[in-house]
């Protein structure tokens, strides 16, 4: 059976990154519902509520996926897999494991490609693997998202990537940061599971049993009930 990671021990990391899941969600909530009130009690608009919430939930996947697969929580099909003997099954984890870096890799390139320009820094080349970095790009430090007014105490962003020039709205490079550091912690975490894997400590990088799971924790509740 899959190692789910419903019975591991939580560690200080995944309390904080639960926290921050958390916070995400419930900011998501917040700015949504006073902006409803707001505009259906008030006829009013928050301009940036839409962008800002369009953030978080980025924010909110890219954090989420690397998570899961840290806790074992990525459904999967383990029809084959289960069928062959544990050295086998093994062997064809790790071969899983191998595949999800090497995606894991490209997302991490495709992120910081995405991003880099916007914080004045090179994109890598190559079209699909890193072969070094650009020598000439066009600094795009000074591109402002739509709506989100730049708070005055974060103005030093102006000076590390605009000439000084103060933001009227905050940079794209803030919430486009997400991108090669959710990438980057993804890759982080595929390593982990496959070290733990290669180690014995986990089976499968995937929760394959949820659907038996829930069945048997049913049955037993009502069992309890009667």
């Amino acid at each position: 059976m899959a190692n789910t990671g419903h019975h591991r021990q939580r560690t200080f990391t995944d309390k904080l990154e639960e926290t921050l899941i958390a916070i995400i969600l419930g900011l998501m909530t917040i700015i949504t519902f006073v902006n409803v009130v707001a505009r259906y009690g008030f006829n009013e608009n928050i301009l940036w509520a839409l962008e800002v919430t369009s953030i978080l939930f980025a924010w909110l996947i890219l954090l989420g996926v690397s998570y899961c697969v840290k806790i074992t929580a990525h459904l999967g099909v383990d029809a084959v897999v289960n069928l062959v003997s544990a050295p086998v099954r093994k062997t064809l984890t790790l071969i899983a494991v191998v595949l999800c870096i090497i995606y894991a890799l490209l997302l991490l390139k495709g992120g910081w490609d995405f991003w880099a320009n916007y914080a004045n820094l090179p994109e890598t080349e190559g079209r699909w693997f890193f072969m070094g970095f650009e020598e000439e790009f066009l600094a795009k430090g000074w591109y402002e998202t739509d709506d989100v007014t730049m708070p005055e105490m974060f103005q030093f962003f102006a000076v590390w990537f605009n000439e000084g020039e103060p933001y009227e709205k905050i940079p794209r490079l803030i919430p486009y940061v997400m991108l090669p550091v959710g990438m980057a912690l993804l890759l982080f975490r595929f390593l982990q599971a496959g070290w733990a894997v290669w180690t014995g400590n986990k089976t499968l990088i995937i929760v394959s049993h949820e659907a038996e799971e829930a069945v048997d924790e049913a049955a037993a509740k009502l069992g309890e009930e009667t």
